[in-house]
């Protein structure tokens, strides 16, 4: 018994199948875990090193150096960058693509041993390595809190209580705090005091290093008890610290008779932050991964609002980005898209073949989507961008098997055929074809979801979530499909004549039956299409992945190096007063000296830096972004004119950073920059398509160096680290101590009262103390002068190697992938000379990485879809006729996109994989009918055309169902490219199925024709 004809004879079954699917659909729905973008993760660990007082150059070759080369043993190592300022190093460790995440905990904790190792070969003067190795964690729900009027002991306090209630909620993995007014207890001595009393600050530093310090007092027995000794407070006020005393030579010194003790902000914060211009700080919740964010993000929002009424009166919350508000639309987007698209296959089919074939086939398609979301629940498989596009993909495939079941059911029930010997006869001619295109459909998108990289790890849910719903469709096709045509179809008499005689079969016919008479005229047209279509296709512009549809845009700027983080600030403002003037803006967040909390998967904050404004623009719409950020960029270029200013629209998928860009390596950091400098001069003569052109080494930073008088040092008892020490104290001061503030440590810094002084004239006159002397010396008279020095104060290297990177942008709405091919040339004609090398990096190096690493999956995906298809016909020339149609798919993409104007995106080459696939199957569906029409005895040239005609109405409404069910997602920036691809490419391969495949086949069985010739003739006789 075949299956078909046991989903009717075993009605209960079947029932309790399609209910399983329903019902399961709606337990799925509401249970299955749902993102804004699938998870992929970043396999990227941060090592921060700090080393007081090193130049960049000594950073990079004292720690970046030894650290790397430690880590470099790590067999998963893809590649190793550094950026080495002064003082500070920071070391990108990026994983090898093959690692996927359940084993990067252990890769870390390798790491970690790896940087522990490396730490004896640091000076002793380095700090401890810090590893994070969260730098990937993701903080959707993304919030700004303002409170005009609050202290700033204050904002810190009602921080850390927000934090703390928000980690109770159930499901928060982390709460990340950002932009909180960083405060110094500032003790400013008077120089000509200390100077006078010869009190050297090592006194001072220590009395205050005592401050509030946390020690043992010991314990006593009493009556066999331990009792522990409490040691005494310390000073926990800033006027206890004022008054503190200094013994100095056998006398008692007053604190406040010798320095003024004020509590204030940092002269120098590491990081500003303000939404709508008012200073704020920044609050990003993180959910735990298994969770469904919509319902952790509602949580957060739930217990926020209980949080509001507590905290004092003008603290305000301002929401930069919600995930959970953006999943929720989008799962309601997808459900209108879905019931558009059921809705639109309905339809066509009720047009073309009866409400009653509508029905059946709706009915089916319906419990495929919900059975694949009940699928995706037990596998967890989340509902998120790229899955839900999947099912919108799949639909043209979903409802295929369908269509061809019960087109063929219906024609044999008016034929007179029981429902059970009609669902037989169809499914003993079409479910072992259906089955091996529908593999071959899977197999098509293998490439995709068993790559091992970002972008493969990436859209390893369209992989996923299309092989379930086609094996589920199959499996409905032959069961659920039968079992609702034997309610719904009518048996015929039989008399009704030819089932494939109305007009449009008829002119099909004909026409079919012209194009076999004129077969090698159709074949040559067919190439010739086809190679007129590749040229054209050559003329698509290219894109790694498009824009987002969130309308977000961002603001990047940069000052030359050296400038103040209140520079950076002023030139912000400018920036949001001119915003502030433009309705189409709906919000700006402002954040200085540093990018903000990853608040997406797909954003990459920017290294910290004083000199560094960033903007995150929130418009009311995302058609009002290109008009308004033309307009910023035409002010902020023209206004800020010191600085370097830029716009970029956030795109989706894994990737970033500059469009263009090329790394030189080698040896000498003033080779490299001559080498950056040839770079920006052949970009600039090649292409008037390129802006913002930089280097991420920046400029030089001037620097003033001392000229150290060793002999008269030596005489006076003053070393390198007093006179270095007197210059701290003198300009920036040094921190001494802490004072304690509940959970909060406030640095002490002490500094002389001639620290605020502008420029470097007073330097010369700073004390210097010297122990040996106990008394001060001018610092004039141990050195030799000043120098100023234009220093290197940001190195990058890569693999260890010194790497400069020339960084481009493109004016929107340009293709980067053009300009790229314009410029690549002059570059790579640039002589390097001997230990030098060019690599390029950007949107080319994205691309190429995520095209190979498919390319290494697509050869056994293709074997394998090749192998199905032979083992379907159990010969060689039908499946080479099916897949000669396959090149051709260009075709249709090649006049979509160019009449389109849309770029040929990653998505778009998913839908090429998507239209490949659709081919193949109708070409198998095609070819096995004529084999079995021929099997039957009729003669060949028939045998062709009425095969053919048979599969005129499922290969026509499966295409017309597709390109119609495609429609919704034009209007999505991710998926438009992919749609137009899909349909324009199936419009034009319906014509290849219908008109080359049965003229391929015709003409590639010679034997055949010729003795159907011979029969005619021999009738006609």
């Amino acid at each position: 018994m075949s299956i078909a004809r046991a989903s009717i004879d075993k009605a209960l079954i079947t029932w309790l199948l399609m209910l399983a699917c329903l019902l399961g659909g709606i337990w799925g729905f509401a249970t299955i875990g749902r993102l804004e973008d699938p998870a992929f993760t970043i396999k990227n660990a941060i090592i921060i090193t700090q080393y007081p007082g090193a130049s960049a150059e000594q950073v990079a070759r004292e720690v970046s150096e030894p650290i790397e080369s430690e880590i470099q043993k790590m067999g998963e190592i893809d590649f190793i960058t550094s950026s080495n300022k002064p003082g500070i190093s920071r070391i990108s460790v990026n994983i090898e693509s093959i690692y996927d995440g359940t084993e990067l905990p252990a890769i870390w904790t390798k790491l970690r041993n790896r940087v522990n190792d490396a730490r004896r070969h640091l000076p002793p003067e380095a700090m401890t390595p810090i590893v994070n190795d969260n730098f990937g964690d993701v903080y959707g729900v993304f919030y700004a809190v303002t409170a005009p009027g609050f202290s700033d002991a204050e904002v810190h306090e009602i921080s850390e209580y927000m934090r703390r209630e928000m980690l109770a909620v159930d499901g928060v993995a982390d709460v990340a705090v950002a932009g909180l007014p960083s405060e110094a207890i500032y003790v400013d001595t008077r120089t000509s005091i200390i100077t006078n009393l010869g009190i050297g600050p090592s006194a001072i530093g220590a009395a205050l290093s005592n401050t509030d310090s946390r020690t043992t007092a010991g314990s006593v027995s009493q009556n066999g008890q331990d009792i522990r000794i409490q040691a005494p407070e310390g000073s926990d006020t800033v006027d206890e610290i004022a008054n503190l005393t200094i013994g100095v030579g056998g006398e008692v010194i007053d604190l406040l008779d010798l320095a003024t003790v004020e509590r204030a902000r940092v002269t120098e914060p590491t990081e500003i932050i303000r939404f709508q211009g008012q200073e704020a700080f920044t609050l990003g919740v993180a959910g735990k991964g298994s969770l469904n964010i919509v319902d952790v993000g509602n949580r957060v929002d739930a217990r926020l609002d209980e949080i509001m009424l507590d905290v004092p009166a003008g603290v305000q919350l301002h929401p930069i980005y919600q995930q959970h508000v953006v999943v929720d639309e989008a799962s309601n987007d997808f459900l209108m898209n879905l019931a558009m698209s059921v809705a639109i296959v309905v339809i066509v089919l009720a047009l073309f073949m009866g409400w009653r074939a509508a029905v059946v086939v709706g009915a089916t398609l319906l419990l495929t989507v919900v059975g694949t979301v009940f699928l995706m629940s037990i596998f967890s498989i989340e509902m998120e961008r790229i899955s839900l596009g999947a099912l919108i993909i799949a639909m043209g495939m979903l409802v295929d098997n369908a269509i061809v079941v019960a087109e063929g059911m219906q024609g044999d029930m008016a034929q007179g055929k029981s429902a059970r010997d009609a669902a037989e006869d169809v499914a003993n001619k079409t479910q072992t074809p259906l089955l091996g295109a529908t593999v071959i459909g899977i197999m098509a998108f293998a490439g995709i979801g068993l790559s091992p990289d970002a972008t493969g790890e990436f859209l390893f849910s369209l992989f996923a979530v299309i092989g379930i719903s086609l094996l589920l469709s199959w499996i409905l096709a032959i069961t659920a499909t039968p079992l609702l045509g034997h309610y719904f179809f009518k048996v015929g008499s039989g008399e009704g004549g030819d089932h494939y005689g109305g007009p449009l079969f008829r002119a099909y016919r004909a026409t079919l039956s012209v194009a076999l008479k004129l077969r090698y005229l159709v074949i040559l047209a067919l190439i010739g299409i086809t190679v007129v279509c590749y040229i054209g296709f050559g003329q698509v512009k290219q894109q790694f992945f498009p824009d987002s549809n969130t309308p977000i845009f961002y603001v990047h700027y940069k000052l030359p190096q050296g400038a103040s983080i209140h520079r950076a600030s002023d030139d912000m403002r400018l920036v949001e007063d001119w915003l502030a003037e433009r309705d189409e803006v709906d919000s700006v967040s402002t954040f200085i000296g540093g990018g903000a909390t990853r608040f997406m998967l797909t954003y990459a904050p920017e290294e910290a830096l004083p000199t560094y404004g960033h903007l995150i623009i929130r418009a009311n719409s995302l058609e009002e972004i290109p008009p308004l950020r033309a307009d910023l960029e035409a002010f902020g270029r023209s206004t800020l004119t010191e600085g370097e200013f830029r716009t970029e629209r956030l795109a989706f998928g894994p990737g970033g950073g500059a469009p263009i860009a090329a790394r030189f390596s080698g040896p000498d950091p003033v080779v490299l920059r001559e080498l950056a400098e040839q770079a920006k001069t052949a970009f600039v003569a090649t292409s008037d398509q390129l802006q913002d052109l930089r280097t991420d080494w920046r400029e030089r930073e001037l620097a003033i160096v001392p000229r150290f008088a060793d002999e008269r040092a030596k005489a006076a008892g003053v070393t390198r680290e007093d006179l270095a020490q007197a210059l701290e104290i003198g300009t920036d001061g040094i921190q001494v101590g802490y004072y304690r503030e509940e959970d909060r440590l406030i640095p002490i810094i002490l500094r002389s009262s001639s620290a605020r002084d502008e420029g470097a004239a007073h330097l010369a006159d700073l004390p210097v103390y010297s122990d040996a002397a106990e008394t001060y010396i001018p610092v004039a008279q141990i050195v030799n002068g000043f120098t100023w020095e234009a220093q290197n104060t940001f190195l990058v290297r890569r693999d260890r190697v010194p790497t400069i990177t020339v960084l481009a942008g493109v004016p929107a709405g340009v293709n980067a992938s053009a300009v790229f091919a314009e410029v690549r040339g002059a570059i790579e004609a640039i002589e390097l000379p001997e230990g030098y090398v060019l690599e390029w990096g950007g949107e080319y190096e994205n691309s190429t990485e995520a095209q190979a690493s498919l390319g290494k999956q697509l050869p056994l995906s293709l074997i394998i879809m090749v192998l199905i298809s032979v083992l379907l016909f159990g010969t060689i020339r039908q499946p080479v006729i099916i897949w000669l149609l396959v090149p051709m798919s260009v075709n249709g993409v090649a006049l979509g996109l160019l009449g389109t104007g849309l770029p040929f995106s990653f998505t778009a080459l998913l839908g090429l994989l998507s239209l490949s696939g659709m081919l193949i199957k109708n070409g198998i569906v095609l070819v096995e009918e004529i084999d079995l029409v021929r099997a039957e005895g009729v003669p060949f040239r028939q045998a062709v055309l009425d095969a053919s005609t048979s599969r005129l109405r499922p290969v026509v409404l499966a295409a017309a169902t597709t390109i119609l069910g495609m429609i919704p997602l034009l209007s999505d920036a991710f998926f438009a490219s992919m749609a137009v691809t899909i349909m324009g490419g199936l419009g034009f391969a319906s014509v290849l199925t219908l008109i080359a495949a049965p003229v391929f086949y015709y003409s590639f069985f010679p034997g055949a024709r010729k003795e159907d010739a011979a029969a005619r003739k021999a009738q006609a006789a």
